[in-house]
């Protein structure tokens, strides 16, 4: 059997307010094809948590699954940096 390479993405957490789920904010920098400026383009991503671990504002580690709902097809890999709660 092959294994296959699944994508990750490293990104902030914007809310972590549902069940089992969180929504990161994953951020790029292309090239303007004409103009040549570097841009800054966002998606935002649904991703599984399964022991609901994060919090707003955390920087994780996602990386792609099969699809868990109609929205969810990533899933938490690792927390690379928790936000220090006051």
């Amino acid at each position: 059997m092959t294994d296959k390479r699944t994508r990750t993405e490293t990104g902030r957490v914007i809310s972590s307010s549902r069940d089992k789920t969180i929504t990161v904010l994953v951020e790029r920098k292309v090239k303007h094809p004409i103009y040549k400026k570097i841009m800054r383009r966002s998606t935002k991503l649904q991703a599984h948590d399964q022991d609901n671990s994060c919090a707003d504002g955390d920087l994780v580690t996602i990386q792609e699954c099969r699809p868990i709902s109609k929205t969810k097809s990533w899933s938490l890999l690792r927390v690379e940096q928790k936000i220090q709660q006051v």
